[in-house]
């Protein structure tokens, strides 16, 4: 699977449940990670980095509440989208999970396909090129569908890594990425890749995109990595 597919943090006790969601979620081209209580969901989302967790309420040690609480006060993790799972219906149960800072609350039984379609929806909001989103920044148009990407309307030759890096920032224009965050979003965490190789692509990405002349949108931060803008 690439690198660049959004990981999806499954957080859910009843083992059932558990591989449904992973089953449905690995279907539609997301790769999975699985807890099955609060404490284990905290070391993941440490190790993981995922781009949307799926948190049930009912969880035993720390709660569901607990998790989405820690997750929203912490500031490398308080951007990540939580679904919210509960049998609780009440409106009260609800605001209390939003005021938590849920960002969607799904009540069970629910239905498999809407879930599908509230992960994507809150990923069209934080990493829009994962769902076939155009991405504009200044006079830069990238297609994640045909995988295209022109300037001035002229189309500009990119190689896989170089369309994967041009992406990341492009979600995030002005977000300064660190050499290791490029590599587990790029090449992902599973692959042994060198910090300087990062290096060498962000070069060709620069030389690709002024092709045609324009100025360098790539950014150097000295001693921290790289932004677009």
């Amino acid at each position: 699977m690439s690198a660049d597919q959004p990981t999806v943090l499954v957080v859910e006790d009843e083992a059932a449940q558990r591989e449904v969601l992973s089953y449905n979620l690995e279907a539609e081209g997301f790769r999975v990670s699985r807890a099955e209580d609060g404490e284990q969901a905290l070391i993941l989302i440490e190790e993981v980095a995922p781009d949307i967790i799926v948190l049930d309420w009912m969880l035993p040690n720390v709660s569901g509440i607990e998790v989405c609480r820690q997750i929203k006060s912490r500031p490398e993790t308080r951007q990540v989208p939580v679904i919210m799972l509960s049998a609780r219906s009440e409106e009260v149960d609800k605001v209390r999970g939003l005021e938590t800072g849920a960002d969607d609350y799904v009540v069970k039984p629910y239905s498999v396909v809407e879930l599908m379609a509230r992960v994507r929806a809150q990923l069209r909001r934080t990493r829009p090129a994962t769902v076939g989103e155009r991405l504009h920044y200044d006079d830069i148009i990238l297609d994640s569908e045909t995988h295209k990407v022109t300037r001035s309307e002229q189309p500009l030759k990119l190689g896989p890594t170089e369309f994967r890096l041009l992406s990341t920032f492009m979600e995030k224009p002005g977000r300064v990425w660190t050499r290791e965050q490029l590599l587990d979003r790029v090449w992902g965490r599973d692959i042994y890749v060198d910090t300087r190789t990062v290096d060498v692509h962000i070069g060709r990405l620069r030389k690709a995109l002024c092709q045609f002349g324009g100025n360098d949108p790539l950014r150097t931060v000295r001693g921290a990595g790289y932004a677009l803008g």
